[in-house]
C-alpha cells in the first residue's frame, strides 16, 4: 500500500462514528424545557425544524467542506463565494453567537446546580449572575494553560451531562405512565398540531431551529468518510433520528409531570426529575442528578471556550483584527481574545439583573443568539448556491443530490426557514414576563445592528500594519 493510500485509510470514518460526532455536536438537554411548553405539539416543531434546517444544513455544509477543505470553515466558504468582507462577517457571527450562548447555558447550569444547594435559588437572578461569572472567568483562566484534556472533558460532559440524564428521564417518564400516574399531556389527534394562527403558539418555538445548529462544524469530517456521496447522508439521517429521539422523548418526559404554566425555562429539567424521583422514593438522587448535569455543562463550556475563538484568531492573522487580538501565550493560547470574550460575556450577563425573571433573561439572550447565528446560516446557504455557478469545476467529494434543482430546493427552503425564524424572534413570548417591551425590542434590534456593523466597520478601516509578514506567524506574549 502506498503512503497516500495508507494515510487515506487511516482517515476513513464509519457511518456510525460520524453519526455520533454529529450527535455530540447537537444534542443537549438545555432546550427541552422550552419545547415542553407545547406538549405533544413539540413533536411537530422538532420534525419541521429537522426537515427545513438540520438536514439542509448538513447536506450543504458537506458539499462546501469537501470542496473547500481549508482550515477556517464558514469563513473560507463565504469568502470564496461572496468575498473576504462577508467571510469575516460570517466567522464573526459564528464566534459572537457562541459568546452570547455562554450566559444562557451557564444559567441553565446554575439553575440545575441550585438543586444541589437550595432549589429556591433556581429563580434567583443574583445567584445566577454570580455562578455565570465565577464559572466563566475561572474556565477562561484555566484555558490559559492549554487544552490537553479537552477531548476527555468533552466526552465526559456529553455522556455524563446529556446521554445518561436524558436516558434516565425518559425511563422515569415511561415508568410513570406505565403504572397509570396522571399525565399533564392531553393526548388527542388535534394536540399534535399547534394552532399556527395564534402567534403565541409559534414565537417560543423559534428556538427550535437553534437546537439543531452546529452541523456545519462537523461537516469537515465528510471528506473522511468512505464513499461520502452515499454514506454521509446515511450518517446524517442516523444522527437526525437519534437527536430527534432525545429531544422529543426528553421534552415529553418534562411535559408529562410539570404543568405548562409552571415550567421554568432554566430549571424545567430538574423540576421534572424532582417529581419523578420523589414519586419513586428516590428523592435523594435529585442532588446527584443535578450535580451530574451541571458538571457536564461546566465541562462543555470549558472545552468550547477556546474553540470558536481560534477561528477568530486565524482571521486576525490575515490582517482583519489589530495586533492586540493576534497575541498568544507560550502555549499558543489566544489569551487576549479570551479576555475580550470573557468581558463581553460579563456585560451580557448583566441582563439577568435587568429582566423580571431568570427565564425571561434566558429567553432574550437565546433569541439574540438565534438571530445572529441564523444570519450566518443565510450567508452560508447563499454561498453554496453561488459557488455552484461561480466555481462549478471545483471537485467536491459530496454534492447535494438533484443537481442545480436540488441545491436550490435545499438551500432555498433553509434560507426561508432562517429568515422566518429571525422575524419571529422580535415577538416576545406571551408566556414569559419580558417586562418593558421597548427594552426587549431595543435589545434585540440594537444587538443585531451593532454585532453585524462592528466587523464590517473593522474590515473597512483595517490597517495594512495589522497583517503579519506571514498569515501563520504568531505574536507570542
Amino acid at each position: 500500500m502506498t503512503g497516500s493510500n495508507a494515510n487515506s485509510s487511516r482517515r476513513v470514518l464509519t457511518v456510525f462514528t460520524l453519526a455520533m460526532i454529529n450527535v455530540a455536536m447537537i444534542a443537549s438537554l438545555r432546550g427541552l424545557p422550552t419545547m415542553a411548553e407545547y406538549g405533544l405539539a413539540s413533536i411537530f416543531f422538532f420534525v419541521v425544524a429537522a426537515l427545513v434546517f438540520l438536514i439542509p444544513t448538513a447536506l450543504v455544509s458537506a458539499e462546501l467542506a469537501t470542496g473547500w477543505p481549508k482550515r477556517g470553515g464558514v469563513y473560507v466558504w463565504v469568502k470564496e463565494a461572496l468575498g473576504p468582507r462577508w467571510g469575516f462577517l460570517a466567522i464573526w457571527l459564528q464566534w459572537l453567537q457562541n459568546v452570547i450562548w455562554y450566559p444562557t447555558v451557564l444559567s441553565f447550569a446554575a439553575a440545575t446546580f441550585a438543586f444541589v444547594i437550595n432549589p429556591a435559588l433556581a429563580d434567583n437572578k443574583v445567584y445566577a449572575l454570580a455562578v455565570i461569572l465565577a464559572v466563566y472567568w475561572g474556565a477562561t483562566l484555566a484555558n490559559f494553560a492549554g487544552m490537553k484534556a479537552s477531548g476527555w472533558i468533552s466526552t465526559v460532559g456529553v455522556i455524563g451531562g446529556t446521554l445518561v440524564p436524558g436516558a434516565l428521564i425518559i425511563l422515569l417518564a415511561s415508568i410513570w405512565l406505565a403504572v397509570g400516574d396522571p399525565s399533564q399531556i392531553h393526548v388527542t389527534g388535534r394536540a399534535f398540531f399547534p394552532d399556527l394562527s395564534r402567534m403565541d403558539n409559534v414565537v417560543l418555538a423559534a428556538g427550535a431551529l437553534l437546537f439543531f445548529a452546529g452541523m456545519e462544524v462537523s461537516a469537515a469530517h465528510a471528506r473522511e468518510v468512505k464513499d461520502p456521496q452515499r454514506n454521509y447522508p446515511r450518517a446524517i439521517f442516523m444522527a437526525t433520528a437519534i437527536v430527534l429521539a432525545v429531544f422529543v422523548l426528553g421534552t415529553l418526559s418534562i411535559a408529562v409531570v410539570v404543568p405548562r404554566e409552571k415550567i421554568s425555562l432554566v430549571a424545567g429539567l430538574m423540576q421534572a426529575f424532582a417529581v419523578f424521583l420523589d414519586k419513586f422514593n428516590l428523592a435523594w438522587l435529585v442532588p446527584v442528578i443535578a450535580l451530574l448535569i451541571a458538571l457536564g455543562v461546566f465541562g462543555q463550556v470549558s472545552t468550547w471556550i477556546a474553540g470558536p475563538s481560534k477561528g477568530l484568531l486565524a482571521v486576525a492573522r490575515h490582517g482583519y483584527l489589530p495586533p492586540f487580538l493576534q497575541r498568544v501565550n507560550r502555549r499558543g493560547v489566544q489569551t487576549h481574545i479570551l479576555v475580550v470574550q470573557a468581558s463581553i460575556v460579563t456585560a451580557l450577563s448583566l441582563v439577568f439583573l435587568r429582566m423580571p425573571t431568570v427565564s425571561s433573561s434566558y429567553w432574550i439572550l437565546t433569541a439574540l443568539t438565534a438571530q445572529l447565528y441564523l444570519v450566518m446560516y443565510v450567508l452560508l446557504f447563499i454561498s453554496a448556491l453561488r459557488l455552484r455557478y461561480s466555481q462549478p469545476d471545483v471537485a467536491r467529494a459530496y454534492r447535494v443530490p438533484g443537481g442545480d434543482v436540488g441545491i436550490w430546493l435545499v438551500a432555498g427552503v433553509a434560507v426561508l426557514a432562517a429568515a422566518f425564524t429571525i422575524a419571529l424572534g422580535y415577538f416576545p413570548p406571551p408566556q414569559l414576563q419580558t417586562g418593558n417591551v421597548f427594552f426587549y425590542e431595543a435589545f434585540l434590534i440594537l444587538g443585531m445592528v451593532i454585532v453585524c456593523a462592528v466587523p464590517l466597520l473593522i474590515y473597512q478601516f483595517r490597517r495594512p500594519g495589522w497583517a503579519p509578514p506571514s498569515p501563520e506567524e504568531e505574536s507570542v506574549e
